[in-house]
């Protein structure tokens, strides 16, 4: 068993809260930009995060959950001292840490999590980290203090302008290089559709730009091939040749198309776990 150490809720609408699982392998081991794959009980999902955060000393890593579904929503019901039943990793391939010169950080709502370790090694190798975060509103933008310790410089946006920029990310970083920045290299990280947009706005000024892709994943060992996606024309697994790929040689179409498929099972299960909590099972 994987006890929840300790527990922190990051936003209220949706739900974002923060977890610290005991896990001492997986921490021991554990690198920036890497994820593990955890299950509630024997009857759960087996579900894949990108580890926020890690303590070698304490044995515990730290992920960030959004309640989005049926295992998101009963994960984020865990309290201190639940716990779970297998938590798998690390895996996937770390994030290549070294110097760049100027490296920008974008984190879009939950994307802020997985990218707060790979600032923090990037500003430790001697790279100028430029952090750009938001989320829809306020409420959203999560982690602002713990972005500005691991970088240089910081904005903030939100899509409707109730905290920094009005815009969305894609914005943040265009109010960035407007002012005549030269950025060497872009790590991307949230929703799909922002990775899109950010890869879409980067293609054509030749900014090298990488992303973390989250798709629908089962074993995590490049068996089952649900994880896979279309990269340069080629097809890897999310799993075991990522997370992280050049943004500008997936196929997000195809790849959002992917994340489509069980929308309408995830709605059904949800639903029941709602009846169920209100005793209409």
């Amino acid at each position: 068993m994987y006890r929840v150490m300790r527990k922190e809720q990051l936003a209220m609408t949706p739900l974002i809260v923060k977890l610290e699982v005991e896990a001492p392998a997986v921490a021991d081991k554990v690198e920036p930009g890497q994820f593990i794959i955890l299950r509630i009980d024997e009857i759960g999902e087996r579900t894949p995060f990108t580890v926020m955060d890690f303590d070698r000393v304490r044995g515990t890593i730290t992920i960030a959950i959004q309640n989005v579904g049926y295992t998101s929503s009963r994960i984020c019901q865990m309290n201190v001292g639940d716990g779970f039943l297998d938590v798998v990793g690390p895996l996937g391939i770390p994030t290549e840490i070294k110097y760049y010169g100027k490296v920008v950080c974008i984190g879009a709502g939950l994307g802020t999590a997985p990218i707060y370790p790979i600032s923090r090694a990037l500003k430790a190798a001697g790279n100028h980290v430029v952090a750009i975060i938001g989320g829809r509103t306020r409420e959203l933008v999560i982690l602002e203090n713990e972005m500005i310790s691991v970088s240089h410089e910081h904005i903030i946006t939100t899509d409707d302008g109730s905290r920094g920029l009005k815009g969305f990310l894609s914005h943040g970083l265009e109010h960035y290089l407007s002012q005549g920045k030269h950025v060497d290299i872009i790590w991307a990280i949230g929703p799909m559709p922002m990775m899109k947009s950010i890869a879409d706005y980067t293609r054509p000024k030749k900014i090298k730009t990488i992303v973390s892709i989250n798709p629908i994943m089962v074993d995590g060992t490049g068996m089952c091939g649900a994880c896979r996606v279309s990269v340069g024309n080629e097809t890897k697994f999310a799993c075991v040749d990522g997370p992280e790929f050049d943004a500008h040689l997936i196929d997000f179409d195809l790849a959002l198309q992917r994340l489509a498929f069980y929308r309408d099972e995830e709605k059904r299960a949800l639903t029941r776990l709602e009846f169920r909590k209100e005793g209409l099972q």
